[in-house]
């Protein structure tokens, strides 16, 4: 084989060569100095056409066509649109790109080379060390509306207040079932969120979430209002391990990616702007975002519409066959009760102008401070019945642990006249 780029000595003896050199000269010359016969007519031809002098410069060995170069011009597209996510404040890595450009009918390069050439223009910061995305495991369900998992994060308005946004997705398809802005994280905002994805997407078989006391306080001992609303509905709420937040890794992410897309938006000065804002995300990552802890090339919405649902819970018999249970907020007034049902309760003084989540049905009627903790439980009143007590002599404090208190006895009371008796609209 001869040298890529032979000796300029070597170069000159055959530019050089003699025309009435003896048989079998050219193959000696070639064996001795390593060099193809090819090689060795190409530079006599150079150097007929050319003179000697000239045929003896080296010459780049570049190929005259180079099929596999990106064009100037997919270049320039692909730092465009790069651009152009990042200023939207979405995701903007190869991955992202080249999903945006396939979306157009355009067929840009391997992502490989795509992270290159953003190396190149100094828009990426190469991560050598960076763990390799195949080196995560991750865990999901086999079908839509297997599990939803739930949480909130804080979000600060233009005026400087802090509000809690809810995000509520689907384990499977990655889909944002519902987003919902309140004033914090409250167990009657996660109820409403839950009430609006169900009445979207249907009733999912498992519902996680963290051990929030507006979430699912079990693992702290007492139960609270979004818990005992999903039961009612047949949902069994499970929550990750404590100091494990992990386990909802895929909220996590989603909160990421919902707070890059506001801090691209102009600050909203009210909850309602911000709500729409919110809407806004949820709708481009639904149907234009391609997920990449989805099969390749596929939205959420694709990956929703992909496999059958899973099937709704089967819904526990109601407690009665007159009432199914309802809810309320009420605030607790300066002798610390509140009036529900036409019955006025004692919950204490220590919950004085709170708000308080009621849960009743024709059993039972449970009373749940903001966060959901519970306060106290009731058998239902007969009707009529003016006054319930909490069971505990004036000015004793509630049990700091939130137990369930003892049901109380009721004493056979006239009924009030049913024109006066008052009716509750369940909230959604």
């Amino acid at each position: 084989m001869s040298k890529s780029q032979p000796d300029i000595k070597i170069r000159h003896a055959v530019a050089t060569w003699s025309e009435d050199s003896p048989r079998g000269a050219v193959t000696a010359f070639c064996r001795k100095h390593n060099v193809s016969r090819a090689w060795f007519y190409r530079v006599r031809a150079a150097a007929s056409e050319v003179g000697p002098v000239k045929a003896l410069e080296k010459k780049p060995t570049v190929p005259k066509t180079m099929p596999t170069v990106t064009e100037p011009a997919m270049i320039e597209l692909l730092l465009d649109t790069r651009a152009d996510l990042q200023d939207r404040g979405l995701d903007h890595g190869p991955l992202s790109v080249i999903a945006k450009l396939s979306r157009m009918g355009l067929k840009p390069p391997s992502r490989a080379t795509v992270a290159r050439i953003f190396v190149r223009a100094g828009m990426v910061v190469p991560e050598p060390r960076k763990k390799p995305r195949s080196a995560y495991k991750r865990f999901v369900y086999p079908q839509p509306n297997a599990c939803w998992q739930i949480d909130s994060t804080e979000w600060q308005l233009a005026g400087g207040k802090k509000v809690a946004i809810f995000q509520l997705i689907d384990d499977h398809s990655r889909l944002a079932l519902a987003s919902l802005v309140a004033t914090g994280e409250t167990s009657a905002a996660a109820i409403a969120v839950v009430t609006q994805a169900i009445d979207r997407h249907g009733t999912p078989q498992r519902f996680l979430s963290d051990n929030g006391t507006a979430l699912n306080p079990t693992r702290r001992g007492r139960s609270g209002a979004l818990v005992e609303f999903l039961k009612a509905l047949g949902v069994e709420p499970i929550t990750g391990k404590p100091y494990k937040p992990t386990t909802q890794g895929k909220n996590e992410r989603f909160h990421q990616t919902l707070h890059r897309y506001l801090h691209r938006q102009p600050p909203a000065s009210t909850m309602t702007a911000l709500q729409a804002q919110v809407d806004a995300f949820d709708l481009y990552y639904n149907n234009e975002r391609e997920h990449q802890g989805l099969p390749a090339g596929m939205t959420p919405i694709e990956a929703w519409n992909a496999t059958p649902k899973t099937p709704p819970p089967l819904t526990p018999a109601p407690v009665s066959p007159c009432r199914e249970r309802q809810s309320a907020q009420r605030t607790v007034n300066r002798s610390g009760s509140v009036t529900i049902l036409g019955t006025h309760f004692k919950l204490g003084k220590e919950h004085i102008g709170t708000i308080v989540h009621v849960l009743y049905d024709d059993a039972d009627i449970m009373f749940f401070g903001a966060q959901g903790t519970e306060i106290i439980t009731h058998p239902r009143p007969p009707r009529g019945t003016r006054y319930v007590g909490n069971g505990k002599p004036s000015g004793v404090a509630a049990d700091p642990r939130g137990a369930r208190k003892k049901r109380t006895t009721y004493p056979q009371l006239k009924p009030r006249n049913p024109t006066h008796q008052d009716e509750l609209s369940t909230q959604s």
